[in-house]
């Protein structure tokens, strides 16, 4: 059962078919010790930061951790579909790193470049050199939400859904889209994992 004096976590991403996936991997918690919110913000940088903003404007997430999650684009040599990016802007990023580590896990931690559209072809490789080793379109926007609304505890996990080899069309329709699926539902007992431990000393 839910501890309701436990400070609640958010998980943030943009597409339904993520949240879906981050709420089939939350069925079934009932060990968890603290609130799980999964928000959904709706694709690009815009729409996410609006959505983090206004929901922490809720006085039941005062405390909150946020995570942002969901899919990105693999820019480094050696990804796969399914590996798992740790953004490395954050001062939580090394303690997530290794609880998904842990939990079985194949994880990168390195630069998530911000993108305002889908990249494909020679973008990638230009991303790729300023020394980012992933892309997405929301996850920086939802950081600097959570930041300015005063979040401490905040992180940024990202299932890799193509590569640079096998760029993919629409998630869910390739193999690789199956793959990131399965990953990110499997994601929630490692981000709870993460909240239990960062969460010692909240008060």
């Amino acid at each position: 059962m839910d501890d309701p004096s436990a400070p609640p976590l958010v998980v943030v991403c943009a597409l339904r078919i993520e949240r879906l996936a981050l709420r089939a991997g939350a069925r079934g918690r009932a060990d968890s010790s603290a609130p799980v919110v999964v928000l959904r913000t709706g694709m690009g940088p815009r729409r996410a930061e609006r959505a983090v903003t206004e929901a922490l404007d809720d006085p039941a997430l005062r405390h909150a951790a946020v995570l942002t999650s969901g899919f990105c684009a693999g820019l480094a040599p050696g990804m796969r579909p399914g590996d798992v990016v740790v953004a490395d802007s954050t001062a939580h990023a090394e303690s997530l790193a290794a609880v998904l580590k842990a939990a079985g896990h194949t994880v990168h931690l390195g630069p998530l470049a911000e993108s305002d559209h889908v990249v494909r072809g020679a973008e990638r490789s230009a991303l790729r050199a300023t020394g980012a080793i992933a892309v997405d379109m929301e996850s920086a926007a939802m950081l600097r939400a959570a930041l300015t609304k005063g979040v401490r505890r905040l992180a940024a996990a990202r299932v890799v859904v193509d590569t640079p080899e096998y760029e993919l069309v629409r998630v869910g329709t390739l193999r690789t889209g199956f793959t990131a699926l399965r990953v990110l539902k499997d994601l929630l007992p490692a981000f709870l994992d993460w909240h239990r431990s960062t969460a010692l000393h909240w008060r």
